[in-house]
């Protein structure tokens, strides 16, 4: 066990599985107090590398996350102490990991129910090299203005209140993480304040112990008393008195020793701590606190007794000139946090992401307004999803319907066509689901399964301005662009495409009107006059018969049909359906083994 100081203000603690609030914490207390470098050296998660964003001040630092307590301790060898924020199942496991590494010098044990055999074991490793144990089931240590554990004092508002961020005169000791936040506050109020605070944990067998942290106190000049706060159980306050007795202790001594209600119980109690379990006469408050006080140190008559016993223990010290009361100093502001000053109403900020389609706050997601569990309840399908995330309405069924058999018809057109084929080499290249999809979906545009938005623009601008079928198709002549929608390499007039057949078929006995797409069937006879293979291919048909579907549902104003044609809406349709083909040819190439595909040569024109 150590003898003297344990922490200073270049102190440098390696944390181990990320917390990112008690870090924060630390980096806060750090910037309080004015140090010069951040206390927390790095951060080890296993299984994780890299960087933490985290603020020290005003400035933004990255600190090295380390998935290993060896490669960590080897790139910060000035870092000394070890902050276990593990488990209780794996606490033991990497403290003595920690341990057995020669950099370290303290490890605290933050986890409670860690088993008393493992922590038995950390205890004589750690006394056998002379390092130093606070924990487990503890919430650490602090050396005010200097360094502090983890969530060490709670808030930032707490340390200040408690004037943590400059050394005081008052070395202090507890088993409760909980009461030495209550000490702070009580010896800050009553003395210059605290010097080193130490919580050595509530288990039985704690790290360190209370006269362990005593005996070092007496051997640091900055600290002229000593504030002990015992519990019932255990016998670890005997240690304490056994030590003033025999005169290792030459400072005053102020304890009080809680759990002295029990005796009011007629039975056993077991109190907040593992160890907080009285075994015996000797190990009630009662005996512990008339042992201390017949060792010497000043014993209050109760708790409510206790601030007033430290204070003049303390005025007693200033008057006779072993403390000069520590100075005053006015400590940095620290910036709030963007998320806090908000909530709290200090600023506002502007959003960076507007969405309308869909919302995650509350007890489940929400779909245009429509509940998760509501969709699921109604029994509503596909169509009606896209309906609610692309359309933010609910369509009628026979919209919906339509919708899925879009999506039904086009999900696949055989391996040959370019999205497919693209596919399945990239697949065969050896490439993941989402690399070989994404490659058919880029095959996507003008000439393959992205010409329903340009037909229905075309045919829903040639309809509203009343053109004849014939001045439609010559205008485009003229211009030089084929008509979106018309023309198809296999079918011909005399060969229709199954599908088309099958959208006009539910669309003419379930759409209140189908304008659009019999005015596409009259420009389909005017081409086919021209050349067998100019007829409605399934592009034009979609195009048209959506366009029947925004204008004769009636819940779309002219503009918003103008805007989802404009913004690319109908194609969106045609890479959500053929998504599921592309994804099947990968599945099927993986399945079947298939190697890398390489083109061959006979079915190449080399030519100059």
């Amino acid at each position: 066990m150590a003898t003297g100081q344990l922490f200073s203000k270049t102190t440098q603690a390696l944390f181990y599985n990320y917390k990112q609030l008690p870090i924060q914490r630390m980096l806060d207390f750090d910037f309080l107090c004015g140090r010069e470098t951040p206390s927390v050296a790095g951060i080890i998660n296993p299984g994780s590398e890299g960087f933490q964003k985290l603020f020290f001040g005003q400035e933004e630092i990255a600190i090295p996350v380390h998935s290993a307590i060896e490669a960590a301790c080897a790139a910060h060898p000035t870092a000394d102490v070890f902050i276990n924020f593990a488990s209780f199942r794996s606490a033991a496991a990497s403290s003595m990991a920690a341990l057995k590494q020669p950099t370290i010098k303290v490890v605290a044990i933050i986890a409670e129910g860690v088993p008393e055999s493992d922590t038995k074991q950390l205890i004589a490793y750690a006394k056998a090299n002379n390092k130093v144990v606070i924990g487990p089931a503890t919430v650490g240590g602090i050396q005010a203005g200097a360094f502090k554990i983890g969530d060490t004092a709670g808030t930032i508002d707490n340390i200040i209140h408690c004037k943590l961020y400059r050394p005081g005169s008052v070395g202090f000791v507890s088993k409760s993480g909980g009461m030495s936040n209550e000490l702070y506050n009580t010896i800050a109020r009553v003395t210059d304040g605290i010097y080193e605070g130490i919580a050595i944990g509530g288990d039985v067998f704690p790290g360190s112990t209370l006269s362990d942290h005593v005996l070092r106190f007496n051997n640091i000049p900055q600290v002229k008393m000593m504030v002990v706060l015992g519990e019932l159980g255990g016998r670890d306050e005997y240690s304490l008195v056994e030590a003033l007795k025999q005169g290792k202790i030459n400072i005053p001594v102020v304890a009080w020793v809680s759990g002295t209600c029990a005796r009011l119980f007629k039975s056993e109690v077991q109190f907040g701590h593992a160890g907080a379990k009285s075994g015996g006469e000797m190990e009630s408050a009662q005996a512990k606190n008339q042992a201390l006080r017949d060792a010497g140190a000043v014993v209050p008559t109760s708790y409510e007794a206790f601030e007033g016993a430290i204070k003049e223990t303390f005025e007693k010290l200033v008057e006779a000139g072993k403390i000069t009361p520590v100075k005053e100093v006015i400590p940095p502001q620290i910036p709030e946090d963007l998320n806090t000053a908000i909530k709290s109403g200090k600023v506002r900020a502007p959003t960076h992401i507007i969405s309308t389609i869909s919302d995650d706050r509350g007890e489940e997601p929400t779909y245009a307004g429509v509940p998760m569990s509501s969709i699921v309840e109604q029994g509503l399908g596909v169509g009606d999803v896209i309906s609610l995330l692309w359309f933010k309405r609910s369509l009628p069924r026979y919209c919906t319907r339509f919708i899925e058999i879009c999506i039904m018809l086009c999900a696949d057109h055989g391996p040959c066509v370019s999205g497919a084929h693209n596919t399945i080499v990239t697949a065969r290249a050896g490439k993941d689901l989402v690399s070989s999809l994404v490659s058919g979906l880029l095959t996507i545009g003008p000439r393959f399964g992205g010409a329903i938005d340009d037909a229905a623009r075309y045919f829903k601008d040639a309809y509203d301005r009343n053109l004849t079928p014939y001045e439609f198709v010559e205008s485009m002549k003229k211009k030089g662009i084929r008509v979106p929608g018309i023309g198809h390499r296999i079918k011909r007039g005399d060969n229709r495409d199954k599908r088309v057949e099958l959208l006009q078929h539910f669309a003419r006995a379930n759409f209140p009107s189908v304008k659009y797409m019999e005015y596409a069937v009259q420009v389909e006879t005017y081409t086919l006059s021209k050349a067998n293979n100019l007829v409605l291919n399934v592009d034009g048909a979609i195009g048209s018969l959506f366009l029947d579907l925004l204008a004769g549902s009636g819940m779309f104003t002219k503009q918003e049909i103008d805007e989802v044609v404009g913004i690319g809406y109908l194609n969106g349709l045609f890479v959500l359906a053929r998504s599921i083909g592309l994804i099947g040819h990968t599945f099927d190439q993986k399945r079947l083994k298939q190697p890398l595909y390489r083109h061959p040569w006979e079915d190449v024109l080399y030519t100059k």
